[in-house]
């Protein structure tokens, strides 16, 4: 089936589309790990021209997002618009995709309704201005599959490849693919290929393209490589390496994580209501248009959507050290196209259906669920920065002198004033997080410093659904790095000191305190 709108039409409207509820964030300064690693990486290359970070530890994520934010900086300027812009055509493409994929394997009605709800999933919406590089990597591995699928050989290594070089971890869809070819091949069964292939295609089509899925292997090993040359290690460095794989090779630690896998591929964030409406329309009998039953996606491409879903979940629950939402991307668009077809081929009001669906990942942009998640799954990023901006302004026209106790990444946004939080650098004093055990070993040494900066590090619901267990509380400890930040005024009794600034917001909060040493102040004549 030949698409039925021009690519460039198509991918100008999804742009306009995408950029147009984006228009208010674009703006906004750094957040998380894009001031902590991928913006300062991409700052480093636009000024040096160097792909290895001097500025921040480089963790070896290979560099072709960076090079294009860095590029758009060069064009444009430095600016967080540029960048988020910048993305946001990163964003476009990779539903173009979406879109491509989805029609080839059902049709354009399902394609549209997939790309829309792809496009409103709360983490793929947040994701698709930030500078990070898992959406990009998802995008090409959707371009990927389509030329898969398509049996084209070329275009399967090219974006592949490209994916491979955006993120290391987009290596898995070709790797497992080529994996399930050799088994085709075992088992006498014949490769998957789209309906309508042309006989050319289809008589190509009978030996599997070993080559086009393991090629990605190359340009990926030749960037390791190149960093070890200049770093002295290939994947990160140690800490990273440590935090991201040594540290996560418990069964038990896996099986949780397995399962936080499985509920972000099909649950997290309101997809519940998609994966059970999937569920519930499979009860029903397929519908007829004429004399015929709607079709259905064919089962050999449901079982290569199968086999990149089921990769990516157990390969995830391996690794990563922070089980974030952000590295299913590739995942979890598979998971939707094939749960609207569904819906499309068994129940005759799904355009309603998905209408619903699709209101409901809008209001996951605002509600935050009642458990822990990360802030860049949702609008709680903005919140977040919204809060660290009034707070680090307050800091700088109140203590533009002063020596700042505070944690990652507040320290970077206070030490980095091209991160966009404040117009010079301060003196920061940085600790762990603010649970108890780093704000009493701070309070050792408080002559180092005269104000504190503290905010949850941790999103909290007022009233958690599942940590009234206690027992998964201590595996959240033990496996995933939970702690419980301590209140403002708590932090400030055991630092010796007061508060004189707080803000909160949908269960963020900052504040900073003063330490009680009025010499100081005096001495150093600051603004009171």
């Amino acid at each position: 089936m030949r698409s039925s709108l021009h690519p460039a039409l198509a991918f100008a409207v999804i742009f306009v589309v995408v950029f147009l509820p984006h228009a208010p964030l674009l703006q906004l300064p750094y957040f998380w790990d894009e001031a902590g690693y991928y913006v300062p990486a991409a700052r480093d290359l636009l000024l040096s021209g160097s792909l290895i970070p001097h500025t921040t530890v480089s963790n070896a994520h290979p560099p072709l997002v960076l090079a294009w934010v860095a590029l758009w900086w060069k064009c444009a300027g430095y600016a967080p618009l540029v960048a988020r812009s910048a993305m946001l055509l990163v964003a476009a493409f990779s539903l173009l995709g979406i879109y491509r994929l989805a029609e080839r394997v059902a049709n354009s009605q399902v394609a549209i309704a997939s790309t829309l709800c792809t496009a409103l999933y709360p983490v793929f919406f947040a994701q698709s201005s930030l500078v990070q590089v898992d959406l990009a990597a998802a995008g090409f591995t959707f371009w990927g599959l389509c030329a898969f699928l398509e049996r084209r050989r070329a275009a399967t290594a090219i974006w592949f490849s490209l994916a491979a070089l955006t993120k290391e971890t987009a290596i898995l869809a070709p790797v497992v693919l080529a994996v399930w070819e050799l088994l085709q091949l075992v088992w006498g069964g014949h490769s998957c290929e789209l309906a309508g292939s042309t006989s050319e295609a289809a008589e190509t089509a009978r030996s599997p393209k070993f080559a086009a899925l393991l090629l990605p292997l190359l340009p990926l090993t030749l960037w390791y490589v190149y960093h070890y040359a200049h770093t002295g290690y290939v994947f990160g460095n140690p800490e990273f390496f440590r935090y991201n794989v040594a540290a996560t090779l418990n069964p038990l630690r896996f099986l949780l994580a397995l399962l936080l896998r499985l509920w972000q591929a099909f649950g997290y964030l309101h997809l519940w209501l998609l994966t059970v409406a999937m569920l519930l329309a499979m009860l029903l009998p397929p519908l007829r248009d004429g004399s015929s039953e709607r079709q259905r996606i064919a089962i050999p491409v449901q079982i290569v959507f199968f086999i990149v879903v089921a990769a990516y979940v157990i390969a995830m629950a391996l690794i990563g050290g922070a089980v974030l939402a952000r590295y299913m991307l590739p995942a979890v668009p598979l998971v939707i196209i094939l749960a609207v077809s569904t819906l499309r081929r068994r129940l005759r009001y799904w355009p309603a259906a998905a209408g619903v669906i699709a209101i409901a990942f809008v209001l996951g942009w605002f509600w935050n669920p009642p458990y822990g998640f990360s802030p860049e799954d949702n609008l709680a990023y903005r919140d977040y920065i919204l809060l660290h901006e009034n707070a680090e302004r307050f800091l700088e026209a109140r203590y533009p002198m002063a020596h700042v106790l505070t944690a990652w990444p507040a320290s970077d946004e206070l030490a980095r004033p091209w991160l966009g939080y404040t117009t010079r650098p301060m003196q920061v004093v940085r600790i762990e997080d603010f649970s108890l055990e780093p704000i009493v070993s701070a309070s050792d040494f408080r002559s180092h410093f005269e104000v504190a900066l503290v905010f949850s590090t941790k999103y909290e619901p007022a009233r958690p659904l599942l940590d009234r267990w206690q027992t998964w509380t201590d595996l959240k400890r033990r496996f995933f790095g939970f702690h419980r930040d301590l209140p403002p005024a708590a932090a400030a009794q055991i630092l010796g000191g007061h508060v004189v600034f707080s803000a909160e917001r949908k269960g963020q909060w900052v504040a900073v305190i003063e330490m009680e040493q009025p010499e100081f102040f005096n001495a150093r004549n600051f603004p009171r």
